[in-house]
């Protein structure tokens, strides 16, 4: 296990689970409830509600495979699936463009706490880049004439 894995594998997990089950259940629940949150012109809660989930699978899906090429070492690999994975948990804040959702409270944080993964999954994603493209000082030395 090199450095980057073992420094950054716990917290990955701890993002990755946290944003899951956020994830998950501001999801279920906007994909069963559709009807409750602001309208886009045109889209029927059937079509929406179906549209949300599905996307919610597609971007699990590059969670899963983000969170399976980091432990494998893949790391650029990592992060570009990882940084799709984290419009999951960002994107849910566009339900405030079209108008403030009338739904419970429990709910409504759900949008918050989408968004606070997403935010962390960025910070943990910048971390891994900025440690993959370190150079070291020998690195620097190495170079000079």
């Amino acid at each position: 296990m090199d450095v980057l894995q073992a420094k950054g594998l716990t917290l990955l997990r701890v993002i990755l689970g946290f944003s899951l089950l956020s994830t998950t259940l501001h999801y279920t629940h906007n994909a069963i409830r559709y009807a409750d949150y602001p309208q886009l012109p045109g889209i029927s809660p059937l079509v929406g509600g179906i549209v949300v989930a599905f996307a919610w699978v597609l971007l699990t899906a590059f969670g899963g495979l983000g969170y399976r090429a980091y432990r494998r070492g893949w790391y650029p690999q990592a992060l570009a699936f990882l940084l799709v994975y984290s419009l999951a948990g960002l994107i849910t804040l566009g339900h405030f463009l079209t108008g403030v959702p009338r739904i419970p409270a429990f709910w409504f944080a759900t949008i918050f706490t989408d968004a606070a993964a997403g935010l962390a999954l960025w910070v943990f994603l910048t971390w891994a880049w900025a440690a993959l493209n370190r150079v070291t000082v020998r690195d620097q030395l190495s170079t000079q004439h």
